[in-house]
């Protein structure tokens, strides 16, 4: 039997991965060599995303008390769901999540997956890259235009625009890091991409500290201040923002794939948890005591100010541009997961996409493609993000890893862990619908007030 005939033969076995060219098309010495800090790295750089800069005004709606606990939780929740995947994986020799999917739920199961992954994935490139726009070229808001760099640094011109920015961008940077086919060529870009996120905590840190030190400084809010029904109801639409900023679990299987001693995968996620929670909890707690009840829900729009601090204009442009940087080398691990599950989506019994140069290319392209044009035309999806958070996110990170535990068709679910996988379930499940209801019900507030206004 060549081995085309296996890669095919496996590509409709359900327990095979989506993309498996790390298996088939390389050699296991080539394949598995990742090391251990290239995969804290990478699965590191696929935890902290934009989500980070949405978490200081979690602080904001909770409060430090509970919304630094809810941040903890949210981290030992998601290292329980992903210790449920590799469990699974490993007694159904599944080497993708979609393939742990299968192995409980069947093909619907599997497609279900891959669909959420797809529409998560997406919606988050689009999201990186309007970011990237907004620091780059500027942002307008509420009748209140935010420069970017380039127009404080070279004004109003065409090169400096949205479109020609994002162009440049997509073009010249993006690209070729997606062009990598095996998610350890990423290691490097992705320990710079944990670096720059490390030096924005820091700066944060270090500008808090001194305007504290300075007299400048209120003290915030322990707990949330809860005046009405709304109030309330506020507080839940932080939950899929936590849960977006803690979504791996779709690159947990590359990871491991590549990783030379799978034994280590339980400690690399472990690693990497801990270092992201570290860089969340200084982060949120930096980031609102800085800004206090000003924390725009974008906290890097609140770096287009004087700060109070000597070097205030240099620090900004420093945190700015290195956000943005951060965002550039974390969009190609996101698209290498949103490429492996749209290919075993739409070509379920094609060949290994490897050795497909065109399938490849037209399937990057495109889905690059479509995250340039979003980010071109929409001005601003956060209210969207969250939707995302409380729908795809959410299932990836808990309903279907609760699921699966609870489906047990292995039988090593033991009564802790099925208590665990059913608490993850109804959490999630009752905290993203509320929040999915004070969304549409801001919404509609919004709405009907808009007639209403007074006319000058």
């Amino acid at each position: 039997m060549t081995s085309d005939t296996v890669s095919a033969s496996e590509r409709n076995d359900s327990r095979a991965p989506l993309l498996p060219e790390s298996q088939h098309n390389l050699k296991d010495s080539d394949c598995k060599n990742a090391s251990f800090s290239g995969a804290v790295f990478n699965l590191s750089t696929t935890i902290v995303g934009a989500g980070i800069m949405g978490l200081p005004a979690t602080m904001k709606i909770l409060g430090l008390v509970p919304g630094i606990s809810l941040i903890v939780l949210v981290g030992l929740l998601t290292n329980v769901s992903i210790e449920i995947l590799l469990r699974f994986s490993r007694a159904c020799k599944a080497t993708s999540y979609g393939g742990v999917m299968a192995d409980a739920f069947g093909p619907l199961g599997r497609i279900l997956l891959q669909i959420c992954v797809i529409i998560n994935n997406l919606g988050v490139l689009i999201v990186y890259m309007i970011i990237i726009g907004d620091v780059v070229s500027g942002t307008s808001a509420n009748g209140v235009h935010h420069s970017g760099i380039l127009e404080e640094w070279f004004g109003v011109c065409w090169w400096t625009g949205r479109k020609a920015t994002l162009l440049f961008t997509t073009i010249f940077i993006l690209v070729p890091l997606v062009s990598f086919r095996r998610v350890d060529s990423l290691k490097v870009t992705s320990a710079i991409s944990v670096a720059l996120a490390v030096l924005f905590v820091v700066i944060t840190a270090c500008i808090a500290i001194f305007k504290l030190f300075s007299g400048n400084l209120h003290m915030p809010r322990l707990f949330p201040v809860i005046v009405d029904q709304t109030s309330l109801w506020k507080i839940f639409t932080v939950v899929p923002v936590l849960i977006t900023a803690y979504l791996c679990h779709y690159n947990v299987h590359p990871i491991h794939r590549e990783l030379k001693t799978s034994s280590q995968m339980q400690s690399v996620v472990q690693a990497s948890l801990t270092l992201c929670a570290a860089i969340y909890i200084t982060t949120s707690l930096f980031g609102y005591t800085l800004f206090g009840d000003q924390t725009m829900d974008d906290v890097l729009a609140n770096f287009d100010t004087n700060l109070g601090v000597p070097y205030s204009d240099i620090l900004n442009d420093i945190v700015r541009i290195s956000y943005a940087v951060h965002l550039m080398f974390v969009f190609p691990v996101i698209h290498f997961a949103l490429r492996l599950n749209l290919d075993g989506l739409i070509f379920p019994s094609a060949q290994p996409l490897a050795s497909d140069t065109w399938r490849f290319v037209l399937i990057t392209a495109g889905l690059v493609g479509i995250a340039f044009v979003g980010a071109v035309f929409i001005p601003s999806i956060w209210l969207a993000f969250q939707f995302t958070g409380a729908t795809a996110a959410v299932c990836l990170g808990f309903i279907f890893p609760g699921a699966i535990a609870l489906r047990d068709t292995h039988g090593i679910s033991t009564r802790k862990d099925k208590f665990i996988a059913l608490v993850m379930i109804i959490l999630a499940g009752i905290s993203c619908s509320i929040a999915v209801y004070s969304d549409i019900d801001q919404l509609l507030q919004k709405s009907s007030t808009v007639p209403n206004s007074p006319t000058l």
